[in-house]
């Protein structure tokens, strides 16, 4: 039961983080519900709010390397095409910072310190930034690792 309200308030809050219903347009209360949202593919509104409240993403190597679109793509979007969707990859690297950003942000007390932890250079990760391992499945992995070390206060 507590591990069931500690994803369905990870999944909130990172359903925030998108802009919620203004952005996604529907509900999103669990896995299943992001699982089928994601394979849909993610309103690009959902990304823009992200970008907007995180102002470092909206440099274009770091949205490259976090979500694999570049800033150019994602501000044709908006005016070409505002009710375009992201692909299923984007879509699923786009949740995956929003959840991580989350559980930063509530690891370290606010958003503004999460984002300066994501820039920077870390120990444990052999002096890289957690934000350039974003781009691969195994680097998503070792940030999430770090975070659970931080959390529960090993650092080694």
């Amino acid at each position: 039961m507590a591990q069931t309200v500690s994803a369905e308030h990870d999944i909130a809050r990172t359903y925030a983080l998108l802009g919620g219903r203004e952005t996604i347009r529907k509900p999103v209360r669990n896995n299943l519900e992001a699982h089928d949202m994601l394979m849909l593919g993610m309103p690009s509104a959902a990304l823009l709010h992200l970008t907007s409240e995180v102002a470092f993403l909206a440099a274009d190597s770091v949205l490259e390397k976090a979500i694999g679109i570049s800033v150019r793509t994602l501000q044709r979007r908006k005016k070409d095409a505002p009710d375009a969707v992201l692909s299923v990859e984007q879509s699923n690297r786009t949740w995956k910072f929003a959840e991580i950003l989350g559980r930063a942000s509530e690891i370290f007390g606010s958003k503004v310190d999460a984002e300066a932890w994501l820039n920077a250079p870390a120990i444990s990760l052999d002096q890289r930034r957690p934000i350039d391992l974003l781009s691969t499945a195994v680097g998503v992995e070792a940030v999430e690792d770090y975070l659970t070390r931080i959390e529960y206060g090993v650092y080694a």
